[in-house]
């Protein structure tokens, strides 16, 4: 990451794409921003949103990423830096609204594990957006791309009574 002083534009792109910080994690820094999700998972089930509601925010998100990272990609002189997690926060919403609004502790493994395994692995094409896409959108939407195999997956899973 360039050296920078802290300003507080640079502060606020910093939190966000980082998710408060959990993408400065030494190691395995989308591990751990998958996993800090889902706090926000429960907090959304809480609050008893609705799946549109919960469409709406995720979609927000991802307009609101790209652009961000985009932004703070160039600022920084990176391309897809390990602290941008927003994308796996994002990744693990929308693999949640395929088992929308199961919030168990299976579900919410299942989630994390099918999501983390799609993110890593990067199937096709996830990794072709994770190469060719240089810009903003494509720190984000190889994420999205993961999280529609995992969310499927889900599906599978509940169509055969095997979550949940």
């Amino acid at each position: 990451m360039k050296d920078q002083k802290l300003t507080p534009v640079r502060f606020i792109y910093l939190a966000f794409l980082s998710f408060f910080g959990t993408g400065f994690a030494p190691k395995a820094p989308g591990t751990f921003g998958s996993l800090a999700t889902i706090p926000l998972l429960l907090l959304f089930k809480y609050l008893e949103l609705s799946f549109l509601s919960v469409s709406i925010i995720t979609c927000a998100l991802f307009v609101i990423a790209c652009f961000v990272a985009d932004y703070a990609q160039k600022k920084e002189e990176v391309h897809d830096p390990g602290w941008i997690v927003m994308d796996e926060v994002i990744g693990m919403l929308i693999t949640w609204l395929f088992v929308f609004p199961a919030t168990d502790f299976y579900s919410l493994a299942a989630i994390f594990i099918t999501f983390r395994f799609f993110d890593i692995v990067k199937i096709f094409p996830a990794n072709w957006c994770d190469q060719k896409i240089i810009n903003g959108a494509g720190t984000i939407i190889d994420d999205v791309v993961s999280a529609i195999y995992a969310g499927l997956v889900l599906k599978l899973l509940l169509f055969f009574n095997l979550l949940t």
